[in-house]
């Protein structure tokens, strides 16, 4: 039996513009059906928005799909949706259609997959004005033109002819935005629009959803796994685990005193820009398999507060003043409010080899100067032609010492990948100089290459891709020792050694990658890169597949094996909350050029190149008091092609502070100078512009600028 609970804020309109009760979606499966969304009740008022907040697998995406009657014929919806009082659930495709994109529009996550590739953009959203609009095809385009204007993508008239592939990724997600508001809907429904975006693109689209929601009067349903967007976007939370509702307040009131041990679990496992290193707040175990759910509450058995009665009957959504949970010791969570490690057991992190001392006095580990590395440009389909170069890596320099964790971070086509790639051949770089532990990789011979690279190993961002399904995770973590030549009697004693090392069961040596979840297999990974004892892992986006629950766990145990087994980390990542917390050193990269580097707490706290501070002021915080109060720096635009190699300043062209300067010379300076990375010493003063204040002198910190911050 379900209960109904109205789970909105209370609010003077007395109508809901979206009401969902008792919604229960299930879908066929080989024995039966399986439960995706199990009795949702949620309720939207005008100009209103809605956050939905969850796991993978929780029931966000499949919530907001069923809204608009979109799942695919194997889903069964039952439950009732109503729109300004109208029935949705059951009503046939033409009533429908007629109502999507007129009343309630989509925002998909992947608008590569959503807009037809073989239709220029101007076409679709002119297709989409004339279904619901009775206007020829000029006014169409017009109207097309207008929209693409409204959601910031230059020479909108231009745009209008191009295909989806030709836009970039952010251009495409501000042009599906486009399509979801040219009719003026009353409800905008967007599934992760931000997932797979870099973070200063996230922050143009989230302010482009703002600007659309405002012109539009627009409510929303924001459903995303990044607190982070939830905080500085919604009014209202909703909470989803095992396809139910099972937290929803107020934006402030959800983030500062949750009542469900879940929510509490989520807020404490991110890493926040903010944030002062330490553990985080891992949530044990993994999400149930929804076609076999336990009896009472499926939060159980991951609960740290779990007593019988969870066990007995799976709690309602109960409370008051806008604030429901459904967890029998909520009303005990209201009055204490206790923070998520005082709920959660946190893991004891030994201190890093880098916890006092001096910098100087720790051994080069990797020493990287000027490298430069590029690709041919090419045409034709036969008979290709060399017509230009990409300038994929143009002047990079990192140095890492042992025992240190250098974060390199950057936005897409930064060149992040292609310098991992450079440093792993073990080879002599098109330009510039690589040191490896004092060998010049330029200078190496097969077999001094072959014995330096079990000093070097990597992690990959998939570990589903990168782990041989056909093996069992016994041989895979063997194979480097094999290709090292050690011993049977080696191979037997270090495979379970690795195995308990990484928090895995030895017994499990059987098992193939597929019967482990994500988080285990990036354990498994981890063990198979100890191996052969490496002196140096390269972790690439090791933890950005992974749930934030699961990210803590493994940021945890990276943490750990750095302090036990002294190694140094070369950290590859797009989130910089991660690199906040696990990174010594930071390198900022744009363009394939280093443009900032130094230790974490004097970059993110006095940033001093301008690309630095807006991916600071772009990345979101898991606090709405704090995401409100923040200034954000929205960077006009995406880079520059990598396949023009520009004089002066790569980054002027998106540049604030070039845009400010007044002075015809300096201007020239940027435009005709490239910047050397220089600097030193910091001096103290807070900065704006998402600086997080704090105050750091005498710090080792560069910056490629003419004008740095703070100089």
């Amino acid at each position: 039996m379900t209960t109904t609970v109205d789970t909105s804020v209370a609010t003077p309109v007395a109508t809901p513009l979206l009401a969902v009760r008792d919604l229960r979606v299930d879908f066929a499966g080989p024995h039966g059906p399986v439960p995706a969304v199990r009795g949702v009740d949620l309720t939207l008022h005008h100009g209103e928005t809605l956050g939905i907040v969850g796991e993978s697998g929780s029931g966000k995406s499949v919530t907001a799909l069923s809204i608009l009657g979109l799942l695919p014929g194997t889903a069964s919806v039952r439950g009732s949706v109503r729109l300004d009082g109208r029935e949705l659930v059951g009503l046939p495709g033409r009533e429908l259609a007629a109502i999507r994109g007129r009343r309630v529009a989509m925002v998909f996550q992947d608008p590569l997959s959503a807009f037809t590739p073989v239709y220029r953009i101007g076409d679709q959203i002119a297709e989409a004005v004339r279904i619901h609009q009775r206007v020829d095809k000029p006014t169409a385009r017009r109207r097309a033109a207008e929209l693409l204007d409204l959601v910031g993508i230059p020479a909108p008239d231009r745009a209008l002819d191009s295909f989806p592939h030709e836009f970039s990724g952010g251009m495409r997600q501000r042009a599906m935005i486009a399509m979801a508001v040219a009719n003026d809907p009353d409800i905008l429904l967007a599934d992760e629009p931000t997932t797979a975006l870099d973070v200063t693109i996230q922050a143009q689209v989230l302010d482009v959803l703002r600007t659309a929601q405002r012109e539009t009067g627009a409510a929303l349903v924001l459903v995303s796994h990044d607190l982070g967007v939830i905080a500085g976007t919604a009014d209202r939370v909703a909470v989803m685990y095992a396809g139910r509702v099972v937290e929803t307040a107020g934006v402030d009131e959800l983030f500062a005193a949750p009542r469900h041990p879940y929510t509490l679990g989520l807020i404490g496992a991110v890493p926040r820009l903010d944030g002062r290193g330490g553990p985080l707040v891992p949530i044990p175990g993994t999400p149930a398999p929804m076609a076999d759910l336990p009896s009472g509450c499926p939060f159980a058995a991951r609960c740290p507060l779990a007593e019988p009665r969870c066990t007995a009957e799976e709690p309602e959504l109960a409370g008051g003043d806008g604030h429901f949970a459904a967890c029998v010791r909520a009303t005990e969570l209201a009055e204490r409010r206790p923070a998520p490690a005082e709920v959660y057991p946190v893991p004891t992190v030994p201190p890093a080899a880098t916890d006092g001392g001096e910098r100087g006095t720790r051994a080069p580990v990797l020493s990287v100067s000027g490298l430069g590395k590029t690709f041919p440009l090419l045409k034709g389909t036969v008979f290709k032609r060399r017509i230009g170069e990409v300038y994929a890596v143009d002047g990079v320099d990192l140095d890492l010492r042992e025992g240190e964790t250098l974060g390199l971070v950057g936005e897409s086509g930064s060149g992040k990948s292609t310098t991992l790639f450079e440093l792993l051949k073990l080879a002599a770089p098109e330009t510039g100089r690589i040191e490896l532990l004092g060998h010049d990789t330029a200078t190496l011979s097969r077999a001094e290459a072959h014995r330096l690279r079990a000093h070097l190993q990597i992690v990959f961002q998939d570990p589903m891709a990168s782990l041989d399904p056909r093996m069992p995770i016994g041989d895979i973590i063997a194979e480097p020792l094999r290709a090292q030549h050690a011993d049977r009697a080696e191979i037997a004693r270090r495979v379970p050694e690795l195995l308990r090392q990484v928090g895995l069961d030895p017994a499990h040596t059987t098992r193939y990658p597929h019967q482990f979840s994500g988080g285990q297999r990036q354990r498994v990974s981890i063990a198979r890169a100890l191996a052969v004892q490496p002196k140096l892992l390269v972790l690439d986006e090791p933890v950005s597949a992974l749930d934030v629950s699961i990210q803590a766990g493994v940021l945890n145990l990276l943490q750990t094996l750095k302090a036990e087994l002294g190694l140094s980390y070369l950290f590859v990542s797009h989130d910089l909350s991660v690199i906040r917390h696990l990174a010594d050193r930071v390198s900022v990269m744009y363009l394939g050029r280093t443009v900032e580097q130094g230790e974490v707490s004097a970059v993110f706290d006095h940033p001093r190149h301008p690309y630095t501070r807006a991916l600071l002021s772009a990345v979101p915080l898991p606090d709405p008091a704090a995401e409100r109060a923040r200034d954000r720096i929205l960077l006009a635009g995406d880079p520059p092609s990598p396949t023009e190699r520009r004089t002066g300043c790569a980054f002027r062209t998106r540049c604030p502070v070039y845009g400010r300067l007044g002075d015809p010379a300096a201007r020239a300076r940027c435009e005709q100078e490239r910047p050397a990375l220089t600097g030193g010493a910091v001096s103290g003063g807070a900065l704006t512009g998402g600086a997080l204040g704090g105050r750091a002198t005498g710090i080792d910190q560069q910056a490629a600028c003419h004008f740095p911050e703070g100089a």
